[in-house]
């Protein structure tokens, strides 16, 4: 690892294994364990052959991250009579919708 790095992972007291993406070093689900995932999009380029075309052809591969759509909310938890804070995903809201604020967040280890 080099001085730069060194000097400024420990000025912000980040660990050297999270400094190497910190863009995408905090998004995590704290219900469902979502993360930014690698992949690509495709380019094309020519006219299907169903529509007349001689076919697609694929011109390149890009590669980008899928993040998750993720919320940070203050819920309310009756039985605890307070507000506890969490980075959710959308999905982790309707569960909590469905299933209730304690039972979900006792079951992923929050609370």
């Amino acid at each position: 690892m080099s001085k730069c790095l060194k000097a400024r992972a420990s000025s912000t007291n980040i660990k050297p294994e999270q400094q190497k993406n910190p863009k995408f070093m905090s998004r995590v689900c704290s219900v469902t364990g979502a993360k930014p995932k690698r992949g690509s999009t495709i380019h094309r380029r020519g006219m299907a052959k169903k529509k007349g075309g001689v076919g697609r052809h694929v011109t390149a591969n890009t590669p980008r991250y899928f993040t998750p759509n993720l919320q940070e909310k203050r819920i309310w938890v009756p039985e605890l009579k307070r507000f506890v804070k969490v980075k959710l995903t959308a999905r982790a809201l309707k569960t909590i919708n469905k299933n209730g604020a304690y039972a979900t967040l006792k079951k992923a280890g929050v609370i």
